[in-house]
């Protein structure tokens, strides 16, 4: 069996070592989303975008829609992998209830479409990304723009943010599966 043989029969990595994932930056009114394709180490940029709702719009029908255009994008793009940011407790309670609520249709969205969905905290997503925990978000956009070999940083933040979160679960996750090959190694 040859390297590349053993690479794709790593759960969710399609056969020649390509793995597609997802990856969501929430929220009610703009929810940021990419697809990243990953061919061994070389990252590059499927699709990259936001959801957004009207403000006036009732809570139930901006959920639907965000549910709706997610199921959608999952559809066309095919993602073998998923992603999201997790909840930031903010200052304010009502914004992160509210932010709470498009996570779960979208992790609702990504169920119902076959995916499995890895979250990283936005500590964890700047360190992968960055080398830095406490990166600001120009640093983030910036290395988001060059490890995709990008001409320009995505827009909106919430598009960038979203690559950002797929890059850091391209990433993570073989050294996940590494760590877990051997758990003894390291201590």
């Amino acid at each position: 069996m040859t390297g590349m043989e053993s690479r794709a029969e790593i759960p969710g990595q399609a056969p020649g070592g390509t793995r597609v994932a997802l990856g969501i930056d929430p929220g009610t009114a703009i929810l940021g989303y990419a697809i990243v394709e990953a061919r061994g180490s070389a990252l590059s940029m499927i699709a990259c975008d936001v959801i957004t709702t009207p403000a006036g719009m009732p809570l139930a029908q901006r959920l639907q829609q965000i549910y709706q255009r997610l199921s959608e994008i999952i559809a066309k793009y095919q993602p073998n992998e998923a992603s999201m940011e997790e909840l930031f407790f903010a200052k304010n309670a009502r914004t992160a209830l509210t932010v709470g609520h498009a996570r779960g249709v979208a992790m609702l969205a990504m169920a119902n479409g076959g995916l499995t969905v890895a979250e990283y905290t936005p500590r964890q997503v700047k360190q992968a990304v960055t080398g830095y925990g406490s990166a600001d978000k120009v640093q983030v956009g910036e290395m988001v723009r060059i490890l995709l070999n990008l001409r320009a940083v995505p827009r909106p933040d919430d598009a960038a943010d979203a690559a950002a979160v797929a890059i850091c679960h391209l990433n993570t996750v073989p050294l996940l599966r590494v760590r877990s090959a051997n758990p003894w190694e390291g201590r």
